[in-house]
């Protein structure tokens, strides 16, 4: 189905799909020809879905990809060149939809079916899985328009060494090579890309959500915040529904019925 068309659009401008493939699994596409970039409009458009996706319990796990022969151009250069020299807002509310993306209580899978071209790389970083197409590309391409971008993510993804490599050069890495790099998780033919990130979506979703959404968002925690928390959060997963779900499924050699509770 179309997500919302935005005042003054035609209803007929298609540029995100929101579809639930399985009961629990979203998967939105993004689809504006020819490089699916992220300026304003679509920018709006992804952050009201990922809002939606946020409140709806029912959803637990999302899988995100680009329709076409890229996965995600980034922001509008366009926009950027337009803008005033004071003006960062196409910045920082990139940023801001980033760090909404990486925020998401639930598990967002990239299925990057192309080129993943600076911001674009920034939005397959801000998920918590990456899948690749075998013609995938991937470039920090921050220096090639005299910005910055995925500094934050990518060093602490696949080190230093190899981040800067990419950071400084601007140049492409293919598939392989970020699968070698840890960069993606795994990397499939063109058609099986889909079909793959849809099979492992729902594999998450039908695990245990509070302990879902506890590990990822313990993952994603320093050292120090995972010390602290650590304790409670263990005891209140230990004293759910879920938990007592979990272990008697399994003494009782059939499937888990998880209520998030």
């Amino acid at each position: 189905m179309l997500v919302g068309a935005f005042a003054g659009e035609s209803p007929t401008v298609m540029t995100i799909h929101f579809s639930r493939p399985f009961p629990a699994v979203a998967l939105i596409e993004l689809d504006l020809p020819p490089a699916n970039a992220l300026g304003a409009a679509m920018r709006r458009k992804l952050a009201a879905v990922l809002t939606g996706i946020e409140a709806d319990l029912d959803i637990r796990a999302v899988v995100l990809t680009g329709r076409g022969k890229v996965f995600c151009a980034g922001n509008d250069l366009r926009e950027l060149a337009g803008r005033g020299r004071d003006d960062l807002s196409p910045i920082t509310d990139f940023n801001a939809l980033m760090s909404q993306v990486e925020a998401l209580r639930l598990p967002v899978i990239a299925a990057i079916n192309g080129g993943a071209l600076g911001g674009g790389l920034d939005l397959a970083l801000a998920c918590d899985i990456r899948l690749a197409a075998e013609g995938a590309t991937f470039t920090a391409s921050g220096v090639n328009v005299g910005l910055m971008a995925s500094v934050g993510r990518l060093p602490t993804l696949i080190g230093v060494g190899p981040a800067k490599a990419m950071l400084l050069t601007g140049s492409p890495v293919d598939a392989a090579t970020a699968l070698r790099t840890g960069l993606v998780t795994d990397v499939f033919a063109a058609d099986q890309l889909l079909p793959e990130a849809l099979a492992m979506a729902d594999r998450i979703a039908s695990r245990a959500p509070l302990s879902v959404e506890a590990a990822k968002r313990f993952a994603g925690m320093s050292v120090e915040e995972r010390t602290r928390q650590m304790d409670d959060a263990l005891e209140a997963l230990a004293g759910s529904a879920d938990h007592r779900e979990a272990v008697a499924s399994f003494l009782e050699k059939r499937a888990a019925v998880f209520s998030r509770h």
